[in-house]
């Protein structure tokens, strides 16, 4: 079983930053691939970025490029999104996501809210 519990979401203006945290328990943290996931009201649930085990590789979402950076520290168990030129379409609850002995597991959830 693993849990995982974000962090870091909130209300910021269009242009700002935010740093989301996920931090996860019950696990090999350096076996476990992790992402974030974000769901808009009425949208389905997204992709915003993976990053693998190492660190060695991640994959982001077309629109995120640019603005979003996934890292993890093994050492912490955490991994981090940090958004750039935030904009209001990117307000959305924000989902940790963990990938593992080929399982997946989700957090619930952090909500950031990009507004004036």
């Amino acid at each position: 079983q693993v849990q995982l519990v974000e962090s870091g979401g909130g209300l910021v203006q269009p242009g700002g930053s935010l740093r989301l945290s996920c931090a996860a328990s019950g696990s090999t943290f350096s076996t476990t691939v992790m992402s974030w996931y974000r769901q808009a009201p009425g949208k389905e649930r997204e992709l915003v970025a993976t990053i693998t085990s190492a660190g060695g590789s991640t994959i982001y979402a077309d629109s995120m490029k640019g603005r979003f950076t996934i890292s993890r520290d093994n050492a912490k168990s955490t991994v981090y999104l940090q958004m750039n030129s935030l904009n209001p379409e990117d307000t959305a609850v924000y989902y940790c996501h963990a990938f593992t002995r080929g399982r997946f597991y989700w957090g619930q959830g952090t909500q950031v809210t990009v507004s004036s």
